[in-house]
């Protein structure tokens, strides 16, 4: 296992067609929005990520109902997660409710005066989730 200070964490929000990736500071109390990227090209791309920034845990969004339900998009992210694991096994994985994380990286769009072309971009909102799942879950394990 690596030495705490020299890794970091990275967020998911993981997508049918898209996915947005986040990665948080060696610290592991920011997050910050890093890519997005399509999800058929997403473990090509967390090979290169995981091996270049150390990667010590991965935090994917849970998708959950309002009314607690699982969303039919957890197929998928347990599929990946066996994937995932299959080639990290040294990886450790948490999941984290990732309810209103497209509709509070909507409203910070919008708060942060970028123009109404830009807001329309979907990557920009998936990076943002990500971020936000992220942040959540260094919340939850710093306090």
């Amino acid at each position: 296992m690596l030495k705490k200070q020299h890794t970091k964490y990275i967020g998911i929000d993981y997508g049918k067609k898209r996915t947005g990736i986040s990665i948080s500071d060696y610290n592991k109390v920011i997050s910050f929005p890093l890519d997005t990227i399509e999800t058929k090209s997403l473990i090509f791309y967390l090979k290169d990520l995981i091996d270049n920034e150390k990667i010590e845990k991965v935090v994917i969004g849970k998708p959950l109902k309002l009314n607690n339900e699982l969303h039919e998009l957890e197929i998928d992210i347990i599929q990946f997660i066996k994937s995932l694991k299959s080639i990290f096994p040294q990886i450790i994985i948490e999941r984290i409710d990732e309810r209103y994380t497209s509709k509070i990286s909507s409203l910070i769009i919008r708060q942060s005066g970028i123009n109404q072309k830009s807001r329309m971009n979907k990557s920009i909102i998936d990076k943002i989730s990500a971020s936000l799942i992220l942040e959540s879950y260094l919340t939850k394990i710093n306090k």
